[in-house]
């Protein structure tokens, strides 16, 4: 009965922290349990009370001085000057900001937004399709939650209670083959299209690039350098990044109007706010998927289907794939590991930041499928692009992360061997 009102609410466009909250508090109605809404309010404090999940705003604060202070459109030409004139040499462009971008914001449907509005019209004017230019910048929005930092990866060290900064490690080689995988996607299409030749820069103009290109790189060497050398935590390297933002953007590119500040900060409290408030409402509703120890009837019925580890992970991600259909990749995150990832390390000997890796991999596929994908719609709302045409341009990126999904679930040592 609990899942038919999920359901309903879910399909009826609730957004989805109301849709986990009012679930939880219908079971609580409806098993006559409620001596348990003396406990409500406690559980979803319990499930923001955490230090890691700080790095959250102040990622998301690096992000908006970022775009407001003209850093994307630095790194954009900064990544022209090492394209040339190729086949298609704007959407090898395209995709390379989006991994310098990845290394920044953190969020999926942040960096998409920018960068819809900063490339699909560019590469429309060069006579790219507009369908393709959307999706290739759809797709690079999905290295966002892989490559450090990211925000998937520290809700999952919080529930997982490992560490984050260690966890962002372990995405650098999922991330660079999500991104090789892309690029190859792109030489293909190239071969078998007729896409646009790239427009040379004269000397004048790469070397303008490079200097002005040069510094944005400080803010994810900050980032993803003051973790690898233990220097500093993810929340530390987070705010940080959003004082080197804060100084380039001002001081330097002379793009960032101070009296923009407020609008900045109002932004970010409220993205972080939406944030927030869904993990609160969907660690409420794990709390009462754990009290009716669903945990152990899933562990006991998964046993008896196989006691391999890459089989138990490919029905794992089966079953994502329907999840993040249908839900936010926080929420489903936040609901799916405390049920999944005892189950993982007990029974098949899973390493915890491997399984968080497949994880998050997979639950990012769903920002751009149907029928929620929010991604997908960020894009054809940023972009004017029809959703179906969207989607069609896009399978050949979500044919080769469902590739190297499979691969990572096979080799382990993929994910874990940059931190051992």
């Amino acid at each position: 009965m609990v899942g038919i009102v999920f359901l309903v609410l879910l399909m009826i466009g609730l957004p989805i922290a109301f849709v986990l909250a009012a679930s939880a508090l219908f079971y609580i109605w409806y098993a006559d349990q409620t001596v348990l809404l003396q406990s409500v309010s406690q559980q979803m404090f319990s499930g923001i009370q955490s230090y890691g999940l700080l790095a959250i705003p102040l990622f998301m604060l690096a992000g908006e001085l970022m775009n407001e202070g003209g850093i994307t459109a630095r790194l954009i030409g900064f990544a022209g000057v090492f394209v040339g004139r190729v086949k298609g040499g704007l959407a090898y462009i395209n995709l390379m900001v989006n991994m310098m971008m990845a290394s920044i914001i953190g969020s999926a449907a942040a960096q998409i937004a920018i960068m819809s509005r900063a490339m699909v019209p560019e590469m429309t004017r060069q006579g790219y399709a507009p369908s393709f230019a959307a999706a290739t910048t759809a797709a690079g929005g999905l290295l966002s939650p892989i490559i450090p930092p990211s925000m998937l990866f520290v809700i999952y060290g919080v529930l997982a209670q490992i560490a984050i900064g260690d966890m962002f490690i372990a995405g650098i080689i999922p991330g660079l083959m999500m991104a090789a995988g892309f690029l190859i996607v792109l030489a293909i299409l190239g071969w078998l299209t007729d896409m646009p030749v790239a427009e040379a820069m004269d000397g004048t103009e790469k070397r303008r690039a490079l200097l002005f290109g040069l510094p944005t790189l400080l803010i994810p060497a900050v980032i993803v350098g003051g973790i690898l050398a233990g220097i500093a935590t993810p929340t530390e390297s987070a705010a940080v990044a959003s004082v080197v933002a804060l100084f380039l953007g001002r001081f330097l590119y002379r793009a960032l109007d101070f009296k923009r500040m407020p609008v900045i900060l109002l932004r970010t409290g409220l993205n972080t706010a939406i944030v927030v408030f869904i993990i609160a409402a969907a660690n409420l509703f794990g709390w009462i998927v754990i009290y009716e120890q669903i945990p152990q009837q899933l562990a006991a019925w998964m046993a008896a289907l196989t006691d391999d580890p890459f089989v138990f992970l490919l029905l794992v991600n089966l079953g994502l794939l329907f999840v993040g259909m249908i839900l936010d990749g926080i929420a489903a995150l936040i609901l799916v590991v405390p049920i999944l990832l005892p189950i993982a390390q007990s029974n098949y000997g899973i390493d915890p930041f491997h399984f968080g890796v497949v994880v998050c991999i997979n639950l990012v596929l769903g920002l751009l499928t149907p029928p929620v994908g929010a991604g997908l719609f960020v894009t054809t709302a940023m972009t004017g692009v029809r959703p179906g045409a969207l989607f069609k341009a896009l399978m050949p990126f979500l044919f080769t992360t469902l590739v190297v999904l499979v691969i990572l679930s096979w080799q382990p040592w993929l994910v874990t061997i940059l931190i051992e």
